[in-house]
């Protein structure tokens, strides 16, 4: 029988269970979910883990140190025990022998020794067939990296900008561009650049515009965010406020506003209202701008925010209000 420990399921199954069970909880599970947390994070986790089992199934297998005692088929073909120290170890001509020895004399062990070498040696046990558990192994990890690549692939292609279709996809960015115009005060143009050669992760960048221009690019992500917003009245805090706050900035832009720090102060104040105008409740609004107001004050360099950015400061737009953002 089994002891119990031999019955429990390693720690690192035990992780790649739990992301199994995460990956469909995220997918068929609430809205929450999948607002707090984006799908790449478990993705990348489970890649991680899988390129781990592929390098364990890739190393060759631990040789055990052979034992140098005496063996067991040694200990009962002279009828010993299990104490090594009854059968002596004689080289001899490249021979490994055990011997009885129990206080013997020189000739009495040669005579043992010609006795040991005319018993007839036990037959060698058959060759073991190679251990094929590694290669298991990496079959096995390259199937799931393949399997959460295609989830993931699914996933994003169906609630993603990518997943729209192109209709609907043009009604969303004439709706960005009228609510960036009013910002800029002349009409412009939003545009979601699906081909990530203005803005996107290589860019490090959500959006992009020319001061005093009439174009702006938004990533597909900010988009997504703007269109659950505006055409599914879906909230998700952090995310959208983002999106909100990275439209407005680059409608500044548009208007002529140069300066990043000012053009940040600038886009968390007309946020709020254009967050309302997309669908947001007026609480919502300020909440989200808030939010994006607090991270960016901790921010350094060109974005930072400004110290006359605050209520009735020289950069706040609506001081008789006495609200801020």
């Amino acid at each position: 029988m089994r002891k119990p420990a031999e019955w429990l399921p390693r720690p690192l199954t035990l992780v790649r269970l739990g992301l199994a069970l995460f990956v469909l909880a995220w997918i068929f599970g609430p809205y929450a979910l999948r607002s707090a947390v984006p799908i790449w994070l478990p993705f990348l986790i489970a890649v991680g883990l899988e390129v781990n089992f592929l390098v364990a199934g890739l190393r060759p297998a631990r040789t055990p140190r052979p034992d140098r005692g005496p063996q067991a088929v040694d200990r009962e073909r002279y009828g010993y025990g299990d104490d090594a120290e009854e059968l002596l170890l004689v080289r001899e001509r490249g021979e490994e022998l055990w011997i009885p020895y129990s206080g013997e004399t020189r000739e009495e062990v040669d005579a043992l020794i010609e006795q040991a070498r005319e018993v007839p040696e036990e037959e060698s046990p058959p060759a073991r067939s190679p251990d094929r558990r590694p290669l298991r192994r990496f079959l096995v990890g390259v199937a799931l990296i393949g399997a959460l690549a295609l989830v993931f692939w699914f996933v994003e292609g169906r609630t993603g900008w990518s997943g729209l279709d192109e209709d609907t996809r043009a009604q969303a960015e004439a709706r960005f561009s009228e609510e960036a115009s009013r910002v800029a005060g002349k009409p412009v143009t939003i545009r979601c650049d699906e081909s990530g050669e203005v803005v996107g992760a290589v860019q490090h960048a959500d959006g992009a515009a020319v001061v005093g221009g009439e174009l702006a690019y938004l990533t597909p992500e900010r988009c997504i965010d703007l269109y659950r917003l505006g055409f599914e009245g879906e909230v998700r805090f952090n995310q959208t406020g983002r999106a909100l706050a990275v439209l407005s900035h680059e409608a500044w832009h548009l208007r002529g506003v140069g300066d990043e720090g000012t053009t940040e102060c600038y886009a968390f104040q007309s946020g709020v209202e254009l967050a309302r105008r997309l669908g947001a409740s007026e609480e919502e609004a300020r909440r989200m701008m808030r939010r994006q107001f607090v991270e960016s004050a901790n921010r350094s360099g060109d974005y930072r925010i400004p110290p006359e950015c605050r209520e009735d400061g020289r950069l706040d737009l609506a001081p008789e209000d006495g609200r801020f953002p």
